[in-house]
């Protein structure tokens, strides 16, 4: 209990949205931010997208085929980020990130570009880019049943110092502030995304080390199980909301 006391006395009133209402992103942001992530030539984000299309185009030194030589032309991964995190065939829960490294590995025999690397979330963006607007659609059943209980087993249980949950802010306090943030639903349709605050594009798991860290629990390492999980969990509270990515955030 003192633990919520203390969290109520950070939280400034305002609009809440209903309980149970899940809204996108982009309606948590201010105009001016949300002006500057519909347009291509103010965001930022647009120099990584720039990036990943030019990686897309190029063979790696193993003498593989580019990305562009297996799939074709970038566009045609249009609805692609819309269906991750995805259930591999060996029954691995795998992110937009992980597909790509394995891609990268397996298929192109070349060094894993690593987390939160330049060229990784140069290449996620500009994939993700590819499916903005259209809306998120993963699969939640059979295979993938047992990762989205995981995921919301995580995000139900409470954690760290603070004792706290995720839905605690993102389901109890929705529409309120906190420290000068307004607490949006947590859902990650417009991740990578680029943060004032970091002055760089981040991947949603570099937001969930924070919120881990916020709470004064573990940091889990990027791509550990329990944030992939999460990261399908979220995906299905955001069913039919559109991607967003790269998104802008403050």
């Amino acid at each position: 209990m003192r633990h919520l006391v203390v969290l109520a006395a950070t939280l400034m009133l305002g609009a809440t949205a209903s309980a149970g209402e899940v809204r996108a992103p982009a309606s948590f942001l201010s105009p001016d931010l949300r002006a500057l992530q519909d347009d291509p030539s103010r965001h930022p984000g647009w120099l990584w997208v720039d990036g990943g299309e030019a990686l897309w185009r190029e063979a790696p030194r193993s003498g593989r085929p580019s990305c562009e030589g297996c799939h074709g032309p970038i566009d045609g991964m249009r609805g692609v980020a819309a269906r991750y995190p995805a259930v591999a065939s060996d029954g691995a829960l795998l992110n937009l990130e992980a597909r790509i490294e394995r891609c990268r590995t397996d298929n192109q025999q070349a060094p894993a570009f690593g987390y939160e690397s330049e060229a990784l979330l140069s290449l996620t963006a500009a994939i993700a880019l590819r499916s903005r607007g259209l809306p998120v659609a993963v699969e939640t059943e059979g295979a993938a049943a047992q990762h989205l209980a995981a995921g919301k087993r995580f995000y139900e249980t409470r954690q760290g110092q603070l004792n706290l949950s995720c839905g605690q802010c993102h389901d109890e306090n929705v529409g309120r502030r906190l420290r000068g943030d307004v607490i949006s639903s947590g859902v990650g349709t417009g991740f990578p995304a680029y943060r004032l605050e970091w002055n760089t594009l981040g991947s949603l798991h570099r937001r969930l080390r924070a919120c881990s860290l916020g709470v004064r629990a573990t940091q889990l390492p990027y791509g550990a199980y329990d944030y992939v999980a999460l990261e399908l969990y979220l995906a299905a509270r955001a069913r039919g909301l559109p991607v967003e990515s790269p998104g802008i955030r403050r």
